[in-house]
């Protein structure tokens, strides 16, 4: 006792009455807490979720722990007022019950970051929901700081304004990292992708499909590299393809056929071509080149373009194969000599 009188000096010796009766007072709390109040949250989640109240239901569900703990905590401080003084316990109360009651806030927030779909009606994704709620779980965390603080006459004022003059300081020590977290602001406001898209960036060094979206960086699945943590502010300073929201697929395909041959033969070659993408099911009909686009000293280069109405790669190599085979059977039908194989191959392909 008289090494805890240090610490608490306004700590009393306590009786065997008192230290029974603070057991006694944990044991009820803990079962009450457990069989009664445990049931009663329970049953009110049961009951909302019946009447349609699927928000009101969430919000009760995730405050059912952070309830029960305040409850338990508050009795054993209470238990613990007959060896402490009364302010102190009042002020442990007050901030234990403040602590939870953000707590519970917390876990919404958090169960909703988790799940943003569930508080859509619409059933949409909405990337800006989870960026906004990441930061209400960050000024919840600080608000609760201060309101706990001011329970206990902490030197707000002081703290404050030693936060101004070391801001422009700490500033420039993170500004990398303030760096992304505005380019993910920019990726929650601008929304050029949401959570499942597939996205790739010009220069095609990260492609993969968008697992989650956060305010320092983007966790993407590259499949041959794994998880990628991309910066934010690497997004939003280059192009950035959503290969997702794509309707159609380019094909192009470049043949090199011999100068020898006849322009008419040739032409009519060409028009067979045009017109075997043209009937083709899956390709886009108001979309088709078959040109010869460039002179070469041994050869023609001619070009094949069309397009495919699908954004599964699957569906564009069949196309693009059933395609060749026609291409083939043509040059072969109508005798168009290909050009001899040098430094260039005759057939390039490109999509």
């Amino acid at each position: 006792m008289d090494s805890l009188k240090l610490l608490l000096p306004n700590v009393t010796a306590p009786s065997w009455a008192e230290i029974l009766i603070a057991i006694a007072l944990w044991l009820i709390g803990w079962l009450f807490q457990h069989f009664v109040l445990k049931k009663i949250i329970t049953s009110s989640v049961a009951f909302l979720k019946k009447r349609q109240r699927s928000f009101q239901a969430t919000v009760l569900e995730q405050f059912n722990k952070a309830i029960r703990y305040a409850f338990m905590s508050a009795v054993i401080v209470l238990s613990l007022s007959l060896f402490l003084d009364v302010v102190a316990t009042k002020n442990f109360v007050l901030s234990i019950m403040v602590f939870f009651a953000f707590k519970g806030v917390y876990d919404v927030l958090h169960y909703y970051t988790k799940e943003p779909l569930s508080i859509n009606n619409d059933g949409e994704q909405n990337v800006l929901l989870p960026f906004f709620l990441r930061i209400g779980k960050v000024l919840i965390m600080i608000l609760a700081m201060f309101t706990i603080a001011s329970f206990w006459d902490f030197n707000l004022n002081g703290f404050l304004t030693g936060i101004g003059l070391t801001g422009v300081a700490i500033a420039f020590g993170i500004r990398d990292t303030l760096a992304h977290v505005f380019g993910g602001m920019s990726v929650a406001l601008d929304n050029p992708f949401q959570i499942g898209d597939w996205v790739t960036t010009e220069d095609q060094k990260i492609e993969g499909i968008i697992e989650d979206i956060n305010l320092r960086s983007t966790l993407i699945q590259t499949g041959d590299k794994g998880l990628v943590y991309v910066p934010n502010s690497y997004l939003v300073n280059r192009p950035l393809y959503n290969l997702t929201q794509r309707e159609k697929r380019k094909c192009e395909q470049f043949l090199y056929v011999a100068l020898e041959n006849e322009e008419e033969k040739l032409r009519s070659a060409f028009s067979m071509i045009h017109q075997q993408i043209y009937l083709h099911e899956d390709t886009e009909k108001d979309l088709i080149h078959v040109f010869i686009d460039e002179f070469r000293p041994a050869s023609y280069r001619v070009l094949v373009r069309f397009y495919v109405a699908t954004n599964d790669t699957g569906v564009l190599l069949s196309v693009r194969q059933d395609i060749l085979f026609a291409i083939r059977q043509i040059l072969i039908d109508y005798d168009v000599v290909l050009a001899e194989q040098t430094g260039d191959y005759w057939l390039h392909n490109e999509k």
